[in-house]
């Protein structure tokens, strides 16, 4: 079944490592083939990973455009021991994505990392929030 891919004007995706970015009108791509995609707005940059759950998120990022090479692997399991140390209801997330890249289903598993970088950013919204009321 073809995947639609609606990119806005000037949008960037990542198809099987080729990097695109989308003209000056919005575009409608029709992808007829199994491929590894991301969109821009599913990237977090090296740069932009402030946090353990996004560092982790740029691992997965790896693992997925890279055909999972096998350092990462190493470098995924220490980042997952310091997030579980320090938030450790972290770890059904941590759980789901080992069990999605034991299944190879390494989008899936990127996509549940996100989910936790949103997670994460709740539980520092929430203890930000205590320590103003605090205060």
């Amino acid at each position: 079944m073809p995947l639609r891919i609606h990119l806005k004007p000037f949008e960037r995706l990542i198809i099987n490592g080729a990097a695109l970015r989308n003209g000056e009108r919005s575009t409608n791509l029709l992808i007829e083939n199994t491929c590894k995609f991301l969109r821009e707005s599913e990237i977090i940059p090296e740069s932009g990973a402030d946090t353990a759950c996004k560092r982790l998120c740029v691992t997965l990022q790896l693992i997925y455009l890279a055909d999972h090479p096998m350092e990462a692997d190493d470098l995924l399991v220490r980042q997952s021991m310091e997030i579980l140390r320090g938030m450790p209801t972290s770890a059904p997330y941590l759980v789901a994505i080992q069990d999605e890249l034991a299944n190879k289903q390494y989008h899936r598993a990127l996509k549940i990392g996100r989910e936790l970088v949103a997670y994460e950013r709740s539980l520092m919204e929430r203890l930000n929030s205590a320590a103003t009321d605090a205060a």
